[in-house]
């Protein structure tokens, strides 16, 4: 078995042969060991009730077969006699592979509590879940960020020079990318300022719908009729936004019209149907109720009140209750209501 005894880089074939064996091993004893905690963790989570065990599922999950075979490669080189650069080599590689399966975990750990934390929260508190998906892209990055610098670092790279070159670099990318950073600067300003959520319904200029995401660059809203509606975040902080998300309650104004031989007595008591009518519904409030012009064909009444339900669906519903009761009261009071109407005078004239 002389074979076995020849050298290559310092170690026998059968030392080689060893290793690799051990090597393949590891890795067996490792990939089964993830799956079978794995499998019993997430077992134990679907009898529970709490979440912390769906994240250790998560996590146990995310677990790469790169970061097993590095682990499995590392151990079986310690049964090999290797020079000192080599040495210092491997285990450079071992960290890195160590950094970016910690990355993937930490990662994993910040997305489970985000989404755990939109579900507890966006029924009660939409601007603080579109703040929480913003720090999570931040945190996100940072982490790579810190991860990549890490490796390069182990790497024996200078990352002090590199910094600095970055900031200089970041200048030149920043003047060619002006309007993707304006976005990205008009996105942070949104998750800060909050002049909407998530949730919100929004006018802008002829535009109209429900926020579904705030992204990086855009903003998605879905239109009333289904569709959905992609602005910039820029543009969007650049335009006059009405939120109707933001809404308490709902000012209603209306005008109704008499006809001109209408007596004075009816004319005096309409206001009072009218005011009758609003309070007689409930989430109503009644502002005020006039006499308010002569017009072409009509006599005028102005009236405005409030719906303390903002809902629009509510509104429509006191609205329609509202005129359907002041149309009963009209036909007891024998009202009739003004309609375009021209009257025409003829004289006769003797020749």
């Amino acid at each position: 078995m002389a074979f076995l005894q020849t050298e290559i880089y310092g170690n026998s074939i059968q030392t080689w042969i060893v290793a690799l064996l051990l090597g393949i091993l590891t890795l067996g004893i490792l990939k089964q060991l993830v799956r079978i905690a794995t499998k019993r963790v997430a077992s134990l989570a679907e009898r529970t009730v709490t979440d912390w065990d769906d994240l250790v599922a998560q996590v146990l999950g995310r677990t790469k077969l790169l970061f097993l075979t590095g682990t499995a490669a590392f151990v079986g080189t310690l049964v090999l006699t290797l020079p000192t650069g080599v040495v210092h080599l491997v285990n450079g590689l071992v960290v890195i592979v160590l950094l970016i399966q910690g990355g993937i975990w930490i990662s994993g750990i910040i997305t489970f509590l985000i989404v755990r934390y939109t579900k507890q929260q966006m029924g009660e508190d939409a601007a603080s879940v579109t703040t929480m998906n913003a720090l999570g892209f931040v945190s996100r990055l940072l982490l790579w960020t810190v991860i990549l610098l890490l490796a390069l670092d182990n790497l024996g790279v200078d990352i002090t020079t590199l910094v600095a070159g970055l900031g200089v670099g970041s200048l030149a990318i920043a003047l060619a990318v002006q309007n993707i950073l304006g976005d990205l600067f008009g996105s942070i300003t949104i998750v800060l300022d909050k002049p909407f959520v998530i949730g919100d319904f929004l006018i802008i200029d002829d535009y109209k719908g429900n926020v579904e995401h705030i992204g990086l660059k855009t903003t998605r809203l879905r239109s009333l009729s289904g569709e959905q509606l992609i602005l910039s975040n820029a543009d969007l902080l650049g335009s006059r936004i009405r939120n109707y998300g933001r809404l308490f309650e709902r000012r209603a104004l209306f005008g109704i019209g008499v006809t001109y031989d209408t007596p004075r007595a009816k004319l005096i008591e309409i206001p009072n149907i009218i005011r009758e009518a609003i309070e007689s519904q409930e989430n109503t409030r009644f502002d005020r109720s006039h006499f308010k012009d002569f017009g072409d064909f009509s006599l005028n009444f102005e009236t405005a009140y409030y719906v303390i339900k903002p809902a629009f669906a509510a509104y429509m519903d006191v609205q329609q209750a509202i005129n359907l009761r002041i149309h009963e009261r009209f036909e007891e009071e024998g009202i009739e209501f003004a309609f375009p109407s021209q009257t025409i005078y003829m004289v006769k004239q003797n020749n």
